[in-house]
């Protein structure tokens, strides 16, 4: 990843979120991370940085084209999983090619949440009886 100091140092001091955060390709075949959240760093002065800046993801040109294929061939959606800081000392993020859940997955999953929250109540009210 391509980052400023401070972003670095936010980073090191586990105030950073990749929840909501997605990869998309700019117009030059460049690979960014979007909505991916650094908070601002505490010390830092008015060269602090944004946020929710998208940030460039440095990858092997080989790479990019194989990734960016599958985007428009398949209608893959590339997602990070994971932002660590390695032995060196350098942020990475792990990324994924993820495929969207159809809509009959998603009611399955909603069912799923909804029988397991009233089995919870159920069981919160048995427990005070």
């Amino acid at each position: 990843m391509v980052l400023t100091g401070t972003e670095i140092k936010s980073i090191r001091q586990g105030k950073a979120r990749i929840t909501e955060s997605f990869c998309e390709f700019n117009e030059q075949g460049e690979l960014f991370a979007i909505n991916l959240y650094i908070e601002e760093f505490i010390n830092g002065n008015y060269y602090n940085h944004k946020p929710l800046n998208s940030r460039k993801l440095l990858l092997e040109k080989r790479e990019l084209k194989k990734l960016h294929r599958k985007i428009k061939d398949v209608g893959l959606t590339i997602i990070p999983l994971r932002m660590f800081i390695n032995e060196k000392g350098w942020a990475k993020l792990d990324i994924a090619l993820c495929k969207g859940k159809k809509l009959h997955d998603k009611r399955h999953t909603l069912k799923d949440r909804d029988n397991k929250r009233d089995l919870s109540r159920i069981q919160k009210n048995f427990k005070k009886h």
